[in-house]
């Protein structure tokens, strides 16, 4: 059995009932989603990721910054609250090739797929850096990633 079938059956077996769904806290939604279409969990993995197309936690931190919006992604890192962020403003921050890309392996449309990981990347960043600080090294390749959300998942 291969990691991503492992983080697949991490997320199925929560999908399992309400109590495990409780259990995982803000992950529901993302738990949601990625049993829906499991190739999120591959498009996450290639944003976040240091070998993605968008240069690891990092690079989304610059593309965000130069796009005005580095205190939203700000906020999913640190400590207090999450700002929010809608599908119109990731898809400025992503650029409209990076999201056509993201939504051809979603099998969606633009704003479909802009409008779903605007949902899942402030949870999901937030629970990657529980400290409040990114990672000096970021969050490590693909493979380091899947297994971080795997652990998560399993929670």
């Amino acid at each position: 059995m291969g990691l991503l079938d492992s983080v697949l059956g991490a997320v199925a077996g929560q999908m399992g009932g309400q109590q495990n769904q409780a259990a995982a806290g803000g992950l529901g939604g993302i738990l949601s989603m990625v049993a829906n279409n499991p190739q999120m969990l591959q498009v996450i993995t290639g944003m976040l990721g240091n070998d993605g197309q968008h240069g690891g936690l990092g690079g989304l931190m610059d593309k965000f910054q130069q796009a005005g919006m580095g205190d939203v992604l700000g906020s999913w890192v640190g400590s207090g609250e999450n700002q929010a962020i809608n599908g119109d403003q990731l898809s400025q921050v992503l650029g409209g090739d990076a999201l056509g890309g993201i939504a051809e392996k979603l099998g969606m449309s633009h704003g479909d797929a802009a409008g779903q990981l605007s949902q899942i990347l402030p949870s999901l960043i937030d629970q990657l850096t529980p400290h409040g600080q990114a990672p000096a090294g970021g969050l490590g390749n693909s493979g380091d990633l899947m297994g971080m959300l795997g652990g998560l998942l399993s929670k």
